[in-house]
């Protein structure tokens, strides 16, 4: 079994990619990369337990945080690169739906990013 399937199969389903996300925003902030926000969340463990954790900051791709009016300074690498599900263009062979398939993104986090200025501009 590879690194993506370890970590993406939980109790035998798949994560979604919030799961997915949230697990390495964890990952990031026990490993240094990432800090906390100052809140603690509500998690549920498998066998039901809940407990509150620190909400480590939040990591976007490069095209989510163009989506909220921000840019990635030039020449700014990503903190991490981990598979997430994508949709693609391309017709399954059951039907008229498109498929999701596993791809590698690029995630940043908001100290290397700075508000789009034409979106200023505009406010």
């Amino acid at each position: 079994m590879g690194r993506a399937e370890r970590l993406f199969l939980r109790k035998g389903k798949e994560m979604t990619n919030e799961q997915i996300i949230w697990a390495q925003r964890v990952k990031l902030r026990d490993e240094g990369i990432l800090q906390n926000t100052g809140r603690m969340v509500p998690v549920e463990s498998e066998n039901g337990g809940k407990s509150f954790v620190a909400e480590p900051e939040q990591i976007h791709t490069f095209g989510e945080w163009k989506r909220r009016g921000y840019n990635v300074r030039h020449g700014e690498k990503a903190v991490s690169s981990f598979p997430i599900w994508r949709m693609t263009k391309k017709k399954s062979e059951e039907g008229a739906n498109p498929t999701m398939v596993m791809k590698t993104a690029f995630f940043f986090k908001a100290s290397q990013v700075d508000k789009d200025s034409e979106v200023q501009k505009g406010a």
